[in-house]
């Protein structure tokens, strides 16, 4: 098993910048990978950014290059995702998630935090 806490979402004004971190423990082992992916009110969970814990490879979604980058520290075992100018639309539960592949796929991971909640006030 593997337990994913997300933390760092509030309440940020438009235009802000804000760090959302993703602490792994338990059997990382075979969880080559992180995704983070984000649940509007009333949509489904979409796909944001991933990133390998060997190389840091990633992968984003590509409206939203740019904006988000995502990066890690394997010594804390801890995946980040920072967002940049920060917008309404931006507001969302973010969760994290770890899998064996880089991938953008929701049923690519595996194991799954409990989110985290970002809202942008205008």
């Amino acid at each position: 098993q593997v337990q994913l806490v997300e933390s760092g979402g509030g309440l940020v004004q438009a235009g802000d910048s804000l760090r959302l971190s993703c602490a792994a423990s338990g059997r990382t082992a075979g969880n080559a990978a992180v995704g983070w992916f984000r649940q509007h009110p009333g949509k489904e969970r979409e796909f944001v950014a991933a990133i390998t814990w060997s190389g840091g490879s990633t992968y984003y979604k590509e409206a939203l290059k740019g904006r988000f980058t995502i990066f890690r520290d394997n010594a804390k075992s801890t995946v980040y995702l920072q967002v940049n100018s920060l917008k309404p639309e931006d507001t969302a539960v973010y969760y994290c998630a770890a899998g064996p592949l880089l991938g953008y796929l929701e049923k690519e991971f595996d194991y799954w935090g409990q989110g985290t909640q970002v809202t942008v006030a205008s």
